[in-house]
């Protein structure tokens, strides 16, 4: 009988070894694992950013570096990615135009996400505040984007530029104009699931219990809703990354000594006959980029939606 048991107790600890209890997150990681193209472009998109980030420390020209001789060499062993017209190396200046497209395209996701998420999360959980929030986001969404980029630029740039400096304005200028014309989709969405989540019995049982309202929308709501805003964060990355690039390739963007992809874009379009090198390889960066980033999230939102959750 003892020995019988004995038995029974391993038997049920070598079953509690191997099946392990499913989480949350470990349930999304292998539903993202199994969106063959998710996978793929995170690879590819690893790759962009690791060569923005070290490439320097490989590649050591100097972006700035004149060189008349070899202006316009084309793709040669000294210059990969061929020069520009003062022989500038385009690798060089392709890497440190990546850093600067990709800080822009992270910080202008977080500056739109941070406010979309706190307009969406009040306009839902208070009745009071929602029909007025909703108005004001109907009107941003009515304005057309890129005139009023363009028109807001042009009225803030130079005097950034005086107080932060010319790189440093025109990028703080960038990303809050990029950031804050691009909560509302992300405000629309939040609010939506906050309406059905402040329904739901968990929140009713905290009210019952005496929590404030703070609390549950801190503790209780917002975990719940991460899971859209996360997906609307990587497609947000992309649209802050394109939109860059269309004021950059309209002259408003970084002077021409501080390139972005879409800088180099624009300083490219001039030698295109003589040169395609010049915009091919940033045109080349901007695309895969951002369909890397769409990719990823078209992996997370199937990998987060809980109706796909327990296949």
């Amino acid at each position: 009988m003892a020995t019988t048991t004995t038995k029974m107790i391993s038997l049920k600890a070598e079953s509690a070894e191997i099946v392990k209890p499913h989480t949350l997150w470990g349930d999304v990681w292998r539903r993202f694992r199994k969106h063959r193209m998710a996978v793929a472009a995170s690879l590819v998109l690893l790759l962009i950013v690791i060569m923005v980030t070290f490439g320097s420390l490989v590649w050591t020209l100097d972006p700035e570096y004149i060189d008349i001789v070899a202006a316009y060499s084309g793709m040669t062993s000294d210059h990969p990615f061929g020069t520009d017209n003062l022989g500038r190396d385009t690798l060089a200046r392709v890497i440190q135009g990546g850093r600067v497209s990709l800080s822009i395209g992270v910080i202008a996701m977080l500056i739109g996400i941070v406010i979309g998420t706190l307009v969406g999360l009040l306009a839902g959980f208070y009745s009071s505040l929602d029909n007025l929030l909703m108005r004001v986001t109907d009107t941003f969404l009515s304005l057309p984007l890129l005139p009023l980029l363009l028109v807001i630029t042009l009225l803030f740039r130079d005097s950034l530029r005086v107080a932060f400096g010319p790189e440093l304005g025109i990028f703080i200028l960038t990303v809050v104009v990029i950031g804050g014309l691009g909560w509302m989709p992300t405000a629309r969405l939040v609010r939506g699931d906050v309406l059905a989540m402040k329904e739901r019995e968990f929140v009713l049982a905290a009210h019952s219990l005496g929590a404030t309202n703070m609390t549950i929308m801190r503790q209780h709501i917002l975990p719940n809703v991460l899971s859209p805003v996360i997906v609307a964060a990587t497609f947000s990355i992309a649209a802050a990354i394109i939109t860059e690039s269309a004021l950059s390739f309209l002259g408003l963007g970084f002077p021409p000594d501080f390139p972005t992809w879409g800088r180099l874009l624009f300083d490219g379009k001039d030698y295109l006959t003589l040169t395609p090198s010049l915009v091919f390889w940033p045109g080349l960066m901007i695309s895969l980029t951002v369909l890397c980033v769409n990719f990823i999230g078209d992996g997370l939102r199937d990998a987060l939606d809980p109706r796909l959750r327990k296949g």
